[in-house]
């Protein structure tokens, strides 16, 4: 991996597959619709790719297991987050070495004193006898105001020591400000998941609603949460003195995140949109990573299924524990009388197992819910930031319009909630497509077919 990037085995394993398959970079490059510099990169460690959905394609067509597509997930997912660290920096804490150095010492500057009289003048002895000594009065004089100048620098040394430890006593008061940036750390909220229901410690006998927080959905960090509680304003008895310690902030952001992918295929043959436009309005099919784009551009519907894969990923050491998943009906409608467009081409062979963590959900039901596929266990499951999950749903419409989305709790020690999985703040959309007029695109051709001509 490049400098930055901690190993996770990810290049290593897609390496392993491509090598495998017998396929050469060129060859696998351009059925992924990629460059083979780009390929050869991402099987080097010398990148990681921003969307999972290319790395799912080439493992396919190498030929890789259920066991492996789900291995090969998780460690491209701690791939991108560490490539998220990269470049990061230290900060350097300001210690008590710091400290600018105290002032030099003033001068020592005489201050008012009794004035010496001037000494009366001897007459000069001559040459050949010595000098004699000064009257009495003179030297008590000068004495006097060498003991006044020494008080007036003994003062001015105070007075200079005081205001140095002046200066050291508020550099090391305790800054509220300083507190505060210690303890919070920010959190984010990403790839089409909301807060929702978020607990926290209350009174016995007391309930208060929490509000709903939507966030969107990207690759990236979108939305972030709140990461700090209220500051308490209760009153103190009178004549207790305040704590010099500012009281500990308890972070209500939610210790976990989800990344949403809407428009993921299971295979290519299995996926297909609703359109109201006739074929010549419509684009030749895209590429799975292309196709939420192309979903836009046309303001295509799942038709008959949708495939939808979500990520969860703790934020902290701390594991989190999730409890159940649950679907949510937004609208029930019926079926839209549009045109069927298929991503398959006809005659290409699909295949592909199905990988674990894997749940149907029949939205034509009266109360639709997420059975585990055979094989795939149950919840509940663990993650934190070192383990996460990969979940996968496939839900199933044909009677029905259906507007839906999924509802993930979790709790963590003594804390619980709700993540609101869905589509960038929308709820998914899945729609039957029975007896709809149904269309293909042929391998190499140029435009829309009728289905029933490769029939």
């Amino acid at each position: 991996m490049s400098e930055g990037i901690p190993e996770s085995g990810f290049a290593e394993l897609l390496r392993e597959l491509k090598n495998r398959s017998g396929h050469s970079y060129g060859t696998l490059a351009k059925r992924l619709h990629m460059s083979t510099s780009t390929l050869h990169r991402y099987c080097n460690g010398d990148a990681v790719p921003t969307d999972y959905a290319p790395v799912e394609r080439l493992a396919r067509l190498c030929k890789a297991t259920p066991g492996e597509l789900v291995e090969l997930h998780r460690r491209w997912v701690l791939a991108d987050a560490g490539r998220g660290r990269k470049g990061t920096e230290p900060v350097v804490v300001p210690g008590p070495e710091t400290v600018p150095p105290a002032a030099p010492e003033p001068e020592p500057v005489a201050g008012p004193g009794p004035v010496a009289e001037p000494e009366p003048t001897a007459a000069p002895a001559p040459a050949s006898e010595p000098a004699s000594e000064p009257e009495p009065a003179g030297r008590w004089h000068r004495c006097r105001a060498l003991v006044a100048g020494r008080r007036t620098a003994l003062l001015a040394a105070v007075t200079v020591t005081a205001l140095i430890g002046g200066t050291v006593f508020a550099l090391n008061l305790p800054s509220d400000d300083g507190e505060r940036t210690e303890n919070a750390k920010p959190t984010t909220a990403t790839a089409g998941s909301a807060l929702t229901q978020e607990s926290t410690r209350r009174p016995t006998g007391t309930t208060s609603p929490t509000p709903h927080r939507s966030a969107s959905r990207s690759a990236s960090p979108s939305a972030k949460a709140p990461d700090l509680a209220p500051e308490s304003t209760d009153a103190k008895p009178a004549g207790e003195k305040p704590s010099a310690t500012p009281p500990e902030r308890v972070s209500t952001a939610p210790p976990l995140t989800v990344t949403t992918h809407p428009y993921s295929w299971l295979t290519p043959c299995s996926q297909h949109y609703l359109i109201d436009r006739p074929p010549t309005a419509v684009n030749p099919p895209p590429s799975e990573q292309g196709a939420p784009a192309w979903v836009a551009v046309h303001q295509a519907v799942s038709a008959g299924q949708q495939f939808v894969t979500f990520t969860v990923q703790g934020t902290g050491k701390q594991t989190v524990v999730l409890e159940k998943l649950s679907v949510r009906m937004a609208g029930k409608r019926a079926p839209l009388a549009w045109n069927d467009y298929a991503m398959g081409y006809p005659g290409v062979g699909c295949g592909g197992g199905v990988p674990t963590r894997s749940f149907t959900v029949a939205l034509d039901a009266m109360r639709p819910s997420p059975v585990p596929e055979a094989g795939s266990a149950d919840f509940p499951f663990k993650v934190s930031q070192s383990d996460p999950e990969v979940f996968h749903v496939t839900a199933d419409a044909s009677a029905y319009d259906v507007s839906w989305y999924l509802e993930l709790s979790w709790s963590s020690g003594g804390r619980h909630g709700t993540l609101v999985v869905d589509d960038a703040g929308h709820p998914f959309r899945t729609s039957g497509n029975n007896s709809r007029p149904a269309y293909a695109f042929p391998l190499g051709g140029k435009e829309w077919k009728p289905a029933s001509e490769f029939e």
